[in-house]
């Protein structure tokens, strides 16, 4: 997985932290716990605020 791969990774913390609200997650925990899921292999430096947004916001369909 790769930063772009926003909805993978929506569903890989959707199935990883399923008691988890999104929409209460520090973006700084959420890139942590990005980083740190299985098959994840990208550069933890090219993160940004509007990939994580967009990860966020596929999170939180997820969940809906």
């Amino acid at each position: 997985m790769k930063w772009i791969d926003s909805q993978e990774i929506a569903i890989a913390l959707a199935e990883k932290f399923p008691d988890v609200d999104p929409e209460t997650v520090r973006f700084t925990d959420l890139r942590q716990w990005v980083i740190d899921l299985p098959g994840f292999d990208d550069d933890p430096k090219h993160s940004g605020e509007k990939i994580l947004e967009a990860i966020q916001m596929a999170w939180i369909g997820e969940v809906d």
